[in-house]
């Protein structure tokens, strides 16, 4: 798979961003980012990087547009689902500790925000929680494009840490 992926970006590398794009978009989607390592991102954009095919500038942008995107879509689909979620048998059975969590994100929502985001066991699921505690929409985005930067940079940090290791 690993040679299918690097021949795909060495012979097509006008779509280098584009799955950059897709990968942080599938590991910040509600559910999905479950099962999206984030070591994927890493292999795949030190690999872009390293072969010249688009620059760190141009690798954290696009991250950060896909990280954006799937962070505010579990935003707003944990907005509309709040009130119907309450009322979910799986929210029922798990009352207390949902509440709890809404709390924090209540008490703390910023530092939840940015946590979230760099933890990639919750990454995908503290959006959703963030939207079904009621939390500001405003307030939200404000927090989680600082969150999406800070992350990108990591990244960006990252890649170039590795590719000095190996190169």
């Amino acid at each position: 798979m690993t040679d299918t992926l690097t021949s795909a970006l060495l012979n097509n590398p006008q779509y280098a961003l584009a799955i950059v794009f897709l990968n942080a978009l599938c590991e910040a989607t509600v559910l999905v980012g479950l099962f999206v390592p984030g070591a994927v991102l890493v292999v795949v954009t030190t690999f872009i990087y390293s072969q010249g095919i688009a620059t760190i500038p141009e690798i954290m942008s696009a991250a950060f547009m896909g990280a954006l995107l799937a962070d505010n879509a579990g935003y707003h689909l944990g907005k509309l689902a709040g009130p119907k979620f309450h009322e979910s048998g799986f929210a029922l059975r798990y009352a207390s500790k949902l509440q709890k969590a809404e709390n924090l994100i209540q008490r703390f929502g910023w530092g939840a925000i940015l946590i979230g985001r760099l933890l990639t066991a919750i990454r995908s699921i503290v959006p959703l929680l963030t939207g079904i505690s009621g939390f500001s929409a405003w307030r939200y985005l404000i927090f989680d494009i600082l969150a999406c930067a800070i992350w990108a940079m990591g990244l960006g940090l990252i890649i170039t840490g590795v590719d000095g290791v190996i190169g």
